[in-house]
């Protein structure tokens, strides 16, 4: 189960609206969907947690690059929704890294053809089980690194729209 919100910086405040992320298949159409909240270049930030295992801001301003935080880097990595803002970028991956030469595979999953119980190989093992991403995505909004680094992901989004003042136009699209 998933939650995921746009909040939007207008001249009269806050404006929250929910989102439905199964179209959403790139960071690029995510961007693009938060932009469409925005009339103006206003700050848009989407917010998406699951599961109360993890949880994930995404800060458009304007037509910038996205800025992404997310708090479980392995987590986020068995979601759908997570290996979205997961970009090699953000891993510091090069792209393509993940992809493996054939030559290189063991394609029996053993070397020497015996089932090897011991790997439990998920192939997130390059994905670190901790946050990931800009910790001083909401600075200015109230939220510093140290504090946002603190955030357990059942109470995050809540926590964060109450920095910014806008925790009532958050419950109103939970």
């Amino acid at each position: 189960m998933y939650f995921a919100a746009l909040l939007a910086r207008t001249e009269d405040g806050w404006k929250a609206s929910d989102t439905e992320l199964d179209d959403v298949e790139t960071l690029s159409d995510l961007a693009d969907l938060a932009r469409e909240a925005s009339p103006g270049d206003d700050t848009v930030l989407v917010l998406i947690e699951q599961e109360d295992a993890w949880f994930g801001v995404v800060r458009i301003d304007g037509e910038e690059d996205p800025r992404i935080y997310v708090s479980d880097a392995a987590a986020a990595a068995r979601s759908s929704y997570g290996e979205i803002l997961l970009t090699d970028e953000l891993l510091g991956r090069e792209p393509g890294d993940d992809v493996a030469d054939l030559d290189s595979l063991d394609l029996d999953g053993t070397e020497d053809g015996e089932p090897d119980d011991d790997d439990d190989d998920t192939g997130a093992e390059s994905v670190p089980h901790s946050p990931v991403g800009d910790t001083e995505i909401l600075d200015d909004l109230g939220v510093g690194e140290k504090e946002l680094r603190a955030l357990d992901a059942d109470d995050a989004l809540g926590s964060i729209a109450d920095a910014l003042g806008a925790s009532e136009v958050l419950e109103t699209v939970r």
